[in-house]
């Protein structure tokens, strides 16, 4: 496990709210988080998630993009109710500017989607100096642009012509990824 600070070490309240607009991913995300000893609570707007900032949650995962606003706004509330908070921003529409923007808004680091359990956990509770050890199973190229072209699929409310544009890859092709398989991870 990673350098863990006494300030961290001696958290005993495992609080997480997850904020995010995609149900399955947090769905899983929070039975994941559960599992690895976390009190999870979910919200699956930016509304709820200022809501949900009442409670004071010691850790949240947001992602930066929701449905009606920015899980910038969340962190910096989150922030407001509990300066102490550990947050993370995950995101699949990543640049150096929201990286920096989160930074700014109190994120303790700034994850791609799709990030798995293991990751954001170790993200949480990383405090030593340096970024995090690699993962010990990480996924795979292929797998990892499956998984991209799965979400802006479902971002284009699963029309082919528009997510292969938004690509910027020929339909046909789009076509024959989708009817394959994942690959393994």
């Amino acid at each position: 496990m990673n350098d863990i600070s006494p300030a961290v070490a001696e958290l005993t309240e495992r609080t997480l709210l997850i904020v995010d607009d995609d149900p399955p991913f947090l769905r899983r995300l929070a039975r994941a988080m559960e599992r690895r000893g976390f009190e999870v609570q979910v919200a699956e707007s930016a509304a709820g998630g200022v809501a949900a900032a009442r409670s004071k949650p010691a850790f949240a995962v947001v992602d930066l993009r929701l449905g009606d606003g920015s899980g910038l706004d969340v962190v910096a509330t989150l922030r407001e109710h509990r300066p102490d908070i550990r947050a993370i921003i995950l995101t699949g529409y990543g640049n150096i500017a929201t990286a920096v923007a989160a930074v700014k808004a109190g994120a303790l680091d700034y994850m791609p989607k799709p990030a798995d359990a293991d990751a954001i956990e170790a993200a949480l509770l990383q405090t030593g100096e340096g970024p995090p050890p690699p993962p010990e199973n990480p996924m795979s190229a292929d797998r990892v642009r499956w998984e991209h072209i799965q979400r802006v699929y479902e971002q284009c409310e699963r029309n082919v012509s528009e997510t292969a544009r938004r690509l910027r890859m020929h339909r046909r092709t789009l076509q024959r990824i989708l009817a394959k398989h994942a690959p393994r991870e």
